[in-house]
C-alpha cells in the first residue's frame, strides 16, 4: 500500500522569490527517499506574474531547476478541486498577517519569516541575498521532511515547525 501524498503550500506575498525557493526545495528534499511523499506547491496573496530570475537561477546552481516556476495566486488553492493541502507556510511577514481564505481541509499552518533578497541592489548583493534565503529554506525544509510527519498529529507537526524555525534562528 502507499502512503498519502503530503501536500505543502509555500505562501508569500508576490510569488516570486522566497515561496518559489520553498516550493522547490520541499519538493526536491521530500522525496529524495521516498518519491512522491510530497507535492509542494507555491502561491501569493497578491502575485506579481512572475518569478525573480535570480530565483530560478539559484535554483539552478544547487542543482534543483524548477521549469514549471509561475507566480500565481493562493486562490487556486482555496477553489474546488485544488489539492487537499496538509500544511502551509508562509516565508514572509505580510502573507502571514494577511487574512487567507478557507483553506479546504484546514491544514496545519507555520510562519517561517525569510528576508526577501528580491529587491536588493545592486544585482551581486541580490545573488548573496538569494543565497542567504535558499540556505535558511533549506535547512528548515531538510528538517521539516525528516520528521515522521504521517505518524504526527496536527498540534505535534505545528509545534515542531515553529521549533524549528526557532532553532534555525539561534
Amino acid at each position: 500500500m502507499t502512503a498519502k501524498t503530503i501536500y505543502v503550500l509555500v505562501l508569500c506575498t508576490g510569488n516570486s522569490a522566497r515561496s518559489i525557493l520553498g516550493e522547490a526545495l520541499f519538493n526536491h528534499l521530500g522525496n529524495q527517499e521516498n518519491p512522491g511523499r510530497i507535492r509542494a506547491f507555491s502561491a501569493g496573496s497578491q502575485p506579481s506574474g512572475k518569478v525573480n530570475p535570480v530565483a530560478l537561477e539559484t535554483l539552478e546552481k544547487h542543482g534543483i531547476p524548477l521549469p514549471e516556476a509561475r507566480s500565481k495566486s493562493w486562490d487556486e488553492f482555496a477553489a474546488p478541486g485544488a489539492p487537499d493541502i496538509d500544511y502551509i507556510f508562509t516565508v514572509c511577514a505580510s502573507a502571514a498577517g494577511e487574512a487567507c481564505p478557507i483553506w479546504p481541509g484546514h491544514p496545519t499552518t507555520a510562519h517561517w519569516g525569510i528576508d526577501d533578497p528580491a529587491h536588493v541592489e545592486p544585482l551581486a548583493a541580490r545573488r548573496t541575498a538569494f543565497e542567504d534565503a535558499y540556505r535558511k529554506l533549506r535547512q528548515r525544509i531538510e528538517a521539516f521532511v525528516a520528521l515522521p510527519l504521517e505518524r504526527m498529529n496536527a498540534a505535534e507537526v505545528a509545534a515542531a515547525a515553529k521549533r524549528i524555525h526557532q532553532e534555525s534562528e539561534a
